[in-house]
């Protein structure tokens, strides 16, 4: 199954975590982080965003992004997050992809939190991916929403 990671920076680790769990049970994982590292940018930050932002770097990456949250079979979204995993699982949910979300303290989610089926455990979250997959693999779509 195709499973794009939407999140903020600030979980590097959880999306770097999850996404080595997911691909070790046999999933395609889009990796934000990984494909960042690749296009030079990081949280290091190399040069000042709004430079960034205007580079040929953030064109991939906004191609990479969007193209993940539009074409996966799932999208895992793990918050706290900003504006850009949110505008993501927008996209998501406009396609009718399925969002599963993996709910943390301090979530600023407001009525919009609604596109998502949220779960306070990364356990259930990952028993959750697996009925999924075995859904899409019976039916050959996913249930969107």
């Amino acid at each position: 199954m195709q499973i794009y990671i939407a999140s903020s920076w600030r979980n590097q680790h959880a999306v770097q975590m999850l996404t080595t769990h997911l691909r070790s049970a046999g999933h395609q994982v889009r990796s934000f982080v990984e494909n960042n590292f690749e296009e030079g940018h990081s949280p290091d930050k190399p040069m000042p965003f709004e430079e960034w932002v205007q580079s040929e770097q953030a064109d991939n990456s906004f191609a990479y992004d969007t193209t993940g949250a539009s074409e996966s079979d799932l999208v895992v979204y793990i918050g706290p997050s900003g504006t850009d995993a949110w505008a993501e699982v927008g996209i998501a949910w406009a396609c009718c992809i399925p969002i599963f979300g993996l709910w943390a303290k301090g979530e600023p989610a407001g009525l919009m939190r609604k596109m998502v089926n949220w779960y306070v455990s990364y356990e259930s979250l990952l028993d959750a991916v697996e009925k999924t997959n075995k859904q899409i693999h019976l039916t050959g779509k996913s249930s969107g929403k």
